[in-house]
C-alpha cells in the first residue's frame, strides 16, 4: 500500500529562499483574470551522471538548475513563457507575454477549479545526488567492470553508468493554491560485449526508480544486472539469422510491455483523441482488444520510475483504466484535454522541465495479468517467435502501425523453444495486435525501472509492464 507518512505537500514557501512566492501569486492571479486555466510551475533540479568504459571513468557531469514556467490558457489557446531568472520581475515579464493568449475566445467566464489535494506519497523524499560519496560511485563502477571481466573469458568490453536526479517542484495556481513535490530518481545501467571466433555481441541491463542508491547498489543487486547483460550477450553470440513471415508471437513479461506502451499507450493520450488523430479516436465503449485485455496507467505505484505524487499541473495521480476486458473505457488526460472532452483530469499532465508545457503523458502503463501459463503458450505454438527483450521501435499514432526490434528472441518449433535468432523485428498495428491476443499469462512483471518516453520533443521517465502473452499472426521481419 502507498505510504502516506510523507505527504506530497511537504514543503513551505521558505524553501524557495529569497523568491517571493506570494508576490508571484499576485502576478499570476492578475494574468489569469478572464482566462480558463493556468499556473506557475517552479522547479529546482540537481543531477549527476558518471560513465565508466573500457576500464576507466570516461565522463562525469553535475548540473544544478532552477527556473519557472508561466502558462495562461484561454480556450485552446495557450500563452507560455519561462525563465531561469528567479525574480518576481521576471515573472511579471513572463505574464505580460503569456496573457496574449486571452485575446483568443475563452470557453468559460471563470477559472477552472483547482486540483483536489491528496496526502499520499508514493516515494520518500531523499537526495540521490548527495547520499552516496563520489568516490564510492567510482569504486562501484570499478567493481562492476572487474566483476564482469572475471565472469567470462569472452568479455572484451564493459560499460557502466550511474545517473541521479532530484527535482523539487512547486506549482502556484489561482486563488493562492500551492502544491509541492520532492522527486528522486536513480538509474544504473550495465553493457557487456563478448567475442568468439571473430563475432562480437553486446547486451545491456539495468535498474532504477524513485528510490535510494542503496536500493540498487548492494552487491547482489548490481551483480544481478551484470549477470543478465552477460547472459543476453552470450545468447546472441550463438544466435542465427531470424526468419521472416507471419507467425504467432509469444512476448515475455516485463520490458516487452514497451510494445504496448508505444503501439497502444500513446494512442490513448487525451490530446490525440481530442484532435481525432489517434487510431482509438471515437471508439469509447467499443471493443478494441481481445477479451481479457485490461490496460491501465497508474502513477501511484510505490517507488516506480513513472510514479508521481502529483502531476505537473498539481493533479493527484491515479490508477486510470484505459481498456477493460477489451473495451475502451478511458483516456489519459491533462487539465486541457479533460476540459475540452468533458472528462476528469487523471493526473497525466507532465512536462520535461520548467521550460516545457504540460502534455497528456503516460506514467506507469501496463497490461494486467491473466491466468495462462507461459509454458502452455509455448507448448501450444507450432511455429512462432518467443520475444524476450526489445530495443527501439517506431510507431505512427494515427493508425497504430509499429515496427519493433527484438534484442533477444527465440524460434518456437513444434511447441518448444529453439534457437536464438538475431535481427528479428515485429511489424503490425497496435489495435489489431491487441485484438489478436489469445493467451494472457499469470506472471505479470514491471520493467526494472529504465524507461524513458519521448513526445513532442520532451522526455520523461516512465514505467512499463505486462504479463507474458501470445499474439496470433504478427508479421516478423528477419534477416534469414
Amino acid at each position: 500500500m502507498p505510504d502516506a507518512s510523507h505527504p506530497a505537500a511537504n514543503a513551505s514557501p521558505s524553501d524557495w529562499g529569497d523568491f517571493d512566492l506570494h508576490a508571484a501569486q499576485g502576478v499570476l492571479d492578475d494574468a489569469l483574470s478572464g482566462a480558463d486555466d493556468g499556473e506557475i510551475y517552479l522547479e529546482r533540479r540537481e543531477s549527476e551522471s558518471l560513465f565508466f568504459d573500457d576500464g576507466r571513468l570516461k565522463s562525469s557531469a553535475y548540473n544544478a538548475d532552477q527556473g519557472f514556467g508561466l502558462r495562461v490558457v484561454a480556450g485552446e489557446t495557450i500563452g507560455f513563457a519561462n525563465s531561469a531568472d528567479m525574480t518576481v520581475a521576471a515573472v511579471q515579464r513572463a505574464a505580460e507575454a503569456a496573457v496574449l493568449a486571452k485575446s483568443g475566445k475563452s470557453v468559460s467566464a471563470t477559472i477552472s477549479d483547482n486540483p483536489a489535494r491528496s496526502n499520499h506519497s508514493y516515494y520518500h523524499p531523499r537526495d540521490p545526488v548527495g547520499e552516496m560519496a563520489f568516490s564510492d560511485k567510482i569504486a562501484l563502477l570499478q567493481a562492476i567492470d572487474q566483476y564482469a571481466r572475471d565472469l567470462h573469458p569472452g568479455v572484451v568490453q564493459v560499460s557502466a553508468s550511474l545517473a541521479a536526479d532530484r527535482r523539487f517542484v512547486t506549482i502556484l495556481r489561482a486563488g493562492g493554491e500551492m502544491y509541492h513535490d520532492d522527486r528522486p530518481l536513480v538509474r544504473l545501467n550495465v553493457s557487456v560485449s563478448v567475442e568468439k571466433d571473430g563475432r562480437r555481441e553486446t547486451a545491456s541491463a539495468g535498474g532504477g526508480g524513485r528510490i535510494s542508491w542503496l536500493d540498487i547498489t548492494s552487491p547482489e543487486k548490481w551483480r544481478a544486472q551484470v549477470d543478465e547483460a552477460l547472459r543476453q550477450a552470450l545468447v546472441n553470440l550463438d544466435s542465427i539469422a531470424a526468419p521472416a513471415g507471419e507467425m504467432d508471437v509469444v512476448l515475455g513479461p516485463g520490458w516487452p510491455g514497451v510494445l504496448l506502451h508505444e503501439a497502444v499507450g500513446h494512442g490513448l493520450e487525451g490530446d490525440f483523441n481530442r484532435k481525432g488523430t489517434s487510431a482509438f479516436s471515437g471508439k469509447m465503449g467499443r471493443q478494441v482488444a481481445a477479451k481479457g485485455v485490461t490496460i491501465v496507467d497508474d502513477g501511484t505505484v510505490p517507488d516506480a520510475r513513472g510514479s508521481l505524487n502529483i502531476d505537473d499541473e498539481g493533479t493527484a495521480t491515479s490508477c486510470t483504466t484505459l481498456i477493460e476486458d477489451g473495451v475502451l473505457v478511458g483516456y489519459m488526460h491533462d487539465r486541457l484535454s479533460a476540459r475540452q472532452m468533458g472528462a476528469k483530469a487523471t493526473g497525466n499532465g507532465r512536462r520535461q522541465s520548467y521550460a516545457h508545457q504540460p502534455l497528456p503523458r503516460m506514467t506507469n502503463t501496463f497490461m494486467r495479468g491473466g491466468s495462462d501459463k507461459l509454458a502452455d503458450m509455448i507448448a501450444n505454438t507450432k511455429r512462432g517467435l518467443y520475444a524476450v527483450n526489445f530495443g527501439g521501435g517506431q510507431v505512427d499514432i494515427t493508425n497504430g502501425k509499429f515496427v519493433f526490434q527484438c534484442t533477444e528472441a527465440y524460434l518456437i518449433e513444434d511447441g518448444k523453444i529453439g534457437k536464438a535468432v538475431k535481427g528479428a523485428s515485429l511489424i503490425g498495428d497496435g489495435p489489431a495486435a491487441m485484438r489478436q491476443v489469445d493467451m494472457i499469462g499469470d506472471d505479470f512483471r514491471f520493467d526494472p525501472g529504465v524507461g524513458t518516453c519521448g513526445k513532442a520533443g520532451q522526455s520523461v521517465p516512465v514505467g512499463i509492464g505486462q504479463p507474458s502473452l501470445r499474439i496470433r499472426g504478427l508479421t516478423v521481419g528477419g534477416t534469414g
